[in-house]
């Protein structure tokens, strides 16, 4: 008995042994554990721990801003207050949302929305709930914030546009990235950031959109804020401005003036090609853009006959019509193949094998030569000068003053902006047919295939004015030495004079319409052009439809105007097509006239003091 005794003893010491020796090696073995992670890693466990403790929040970059010539804005920003919800923080979003709700207007069509969006987005990045919010909302979310985790408030910046209706066509507008434009880039990824999605604000996205930030904040175990640390962050770096040639009072004078048509106009400084006014009517507000159109809005902007989504100024393309005949006269004048004071009879028609071909004056213009031709737009004299000159010299001089090019301004234009001017290679490979002289009758004067933007319109206006290669700039240059077009000064003049007798001479077109620019001791010189759409047929004619207005909208004539101020040394050009709004010298004179009467008595390039000086003396009719 003793002896079990003993041996359960040996036994019991021979555990305690073994369970110390154990209970010593773990502990050595946790000692020499926490004196690694103590000594040897303490610099990549601080590193975490401060993870843990501190926090990075992405800064998004002020937009820069755009100006006009004279620094004034027409692409703003302005404060906006926000919610946003972060969905590792929120636990269950729809409950979140549903606490949110109790401080917030949050409709259910709006939080399905934000579901949606948080379904689709890691966890970790913030979604937009609210933007824009007033200030007695966005204060009483925020008195409420220890009630609503994962719900944050901010305050940012949204762009914003004073002038929208003026400029949409110009500034463009800005919206969230789309997600094949984000990728990965968490500045894009971000709920309050925009990119620049048309017009300047695409076109110079990556010079406003500056560079992201970061801020260093201490959070608590639940990932809340309770201590900002400026000192140890990155500021964002503002967006560069952008300042263009556009005078932002001018594109205000010319959507007002053209208010209630389906129009565009362009004005160009002619010494330097830079655009001052690009306008397109109607127009839209971009500000609806910024934060999410609603689709009704959209659909009835989509819907407008007068298409106000579409930029009519650099992408619309017309039958340039008789505006071309100054350029036509000068090309028959260079070429040799017409005298300027050789006559061509008009009797209001002429035949060209089986076909009649009629000048727009039925009962003809009798007569006239090359200064008569223009001043009256006597379609039989062009003809004639488009017959003698045949269709490659057409197009040449056509090409030479600017037609049939796209031109780089600074903001997107979509290719098929660079119009045309046919040849017989385009119509066989088109078309299949072979070119006829009935084709360059039409191309003579401006009608059939040949197509120009209002903005091509202005640069020749700005090339025959000057003689020079003028060519046009959304951006701030300045005056440029442009090469000249090597046309025969005395050439230059002779058409110049017909375009002056346009607006100054009685039987001009635009005679009895403008009488001049209404600027004491500046004349200006200009050509109309009425391009057909539609032609009333010999049956409709019979019925009694013979009158333009007794057309609907859709199919009446486009109205254009081409000028230049001053009449002597010219400064200032402008082209203006009005939408099936009749006669040239009916629907585009007189804005056309007022936009340069504006510019000539403002002077937004500052040199026009030496011009009215030089212009004093009327030039010859």
């Amino acid at each position: 008995m003793k002896r079990d005794k003993q041996e359960s003893q040996a036994q019991f010491n021979r555990r305690a042994v073994l369970l110390a020796g154990l209970g010593g090696a773990a502990f050595a073995g946790l000692g020499a554990r926490l004196y690694s992670l103590q000594v040897h890693h303490q610099d990549r466990y601080r590193v975490m721990a401060e993870d843990n403790q501190f926090n990075f929040r992405l800064q998004t970059p002020a937009r820069g801003r755009i100006l006009d010539r004279f620094g004034e804005p027409i692409a703003d920003n302005r404060e906006s207050y926000r919610i946003v919800l972060i969905p590792e923080q929120a636990g269950d979003a729809r409950a979140a949302l549903d606490r949110l709700a109790e401080f917030m207007d949050l409709s259910e069509e709006r939080r399905e929305r934000i579901l949606a969006e948080i379904a689709r987005s890691p966890r970790f990045q913030p979604v937009e709930v609210a933007e824009d919010l007033d200030w007695e909302t966005f204060s009483r979310v925020n008195l409420f914030l220890p009630d609503l985790p994962g719900i944050t408030p901010d305050v940012g910046e949204v762009r914003t546009y004073p002038y929208p209706q003026a400029f949409a066509h110009v500034a463009g507008y800005v919206q969230a990235a789309s997600e094949e434009a984000a990728g990965d880039d968490p500045l894009l990824l971000h709920p309050g950031f925009r990119i620049g999605r048309a017009g300047v604000e695409a076109a110079m996205d990556e010079r406003l959109r500056g560079a992201a930030g970061q801020l260093k904040v201490e959070v608590n175990a639940y990932g809340r804020v309770i201590r900002e640390l400026p000192e140890q962050s990155n500021p964002a770096v503002r967006g560069q401005d952008v300042t263009l040639s556009i005078d932002a009072s001018a594109q205000r004078f010319g959507t007002e003036r053209l208010a209630g048509e389906s129009a565009a106009a362009v004005t160009l400084d002619i010494a330097s090609g830079e655009i001052l006014s690009l306008v397109s009517t109607p127009s839209f507000d971009p500000n609806l853009f910024v934060t999410g159109i609603a689709a009704d809005d959209f659909r009835a902007l989509n819907e407008n006959e007068y298409r106000p989504l579409f930029n009519k100024a650099t992408t619309g393309l017309y039958a340039p019509a008789s505006t071309i005949k100054g350029m036509m006269a000068l090309a028959a004048l260079e070429a040799g193949v017409m005298e300027p004071g050789e006559r061509v009879y008009c009797r209001g028609h002429t035949e060209l094998g089986n076909r009649r071909f009629h000048c727009w004056r039925r009962e003809g213009h009798g007569s006239v030569d090359l200064h008569e031709g223009i001043k009256t737009s006597c379609d039989i004299y062009f003809y004639e000068v488009a017959e003698r000159l045949g269709i490659e010299r057409i197009h040449a001089m056509a090409t030479r003053m600017g037609l049939g090019q796209l031109y780089d301004i600074g903001m997107h234009i979509p290719a098929r902006a660079d119009g045309l001017v046919p040849t017989p290679q385009w119509k066989r490979a088109r078309r299949g047919q072979p070119w006829t002289t009935g084709d360059t009758y039409n191309v003579g004067i401006g009608q059939g295939d040949m197509l120009a933007s209002p903005l091509q319109l202005a640069v020749m206006t700005a090339r025959l004015a000057s003689g020079r290669e003028v060519t046009p700039t959304l951006l701030r240059r300045g005056a440029t030495d442009f090469a000249s077009l090597g046309l025969d000064p005395e050439h230059q003049e002779r058409v110049h004079r017909a375009m002056r007798a346009v607006v100054h001479e009685p039987g001009g077109t635009s005679y009895w319409t403008l009488q001049g620019l209404g600027v004491e001791g500046v004349e200006m010189a200009g050509k109309t052009g009425t391009a057909q759409v539609y032609s009333i047929t010999a049956a409709e004619r019979a019925e009694g439809l013979r009158e333009q207005d007794d057309l609907p909208w859709r199919l009446r004539n486009h109205g254009l105007f081409i000028g230049y101020a001053p009449a002597i040394d010219p400064q200032y050009a402008v082209a203006v097509v009005v939408e099936h709004g009749g006669g040239g010298s009916r629907a585009a004179a007189r804005p056309a006239r007022d936009m340069l009467k504006d510019l000539i008595e403002r002077d937004p390039a500052g040199r026009l003091p030496r011009v009215v000086a030089a212009a004093g003396t009327p030039g010859e009719g």
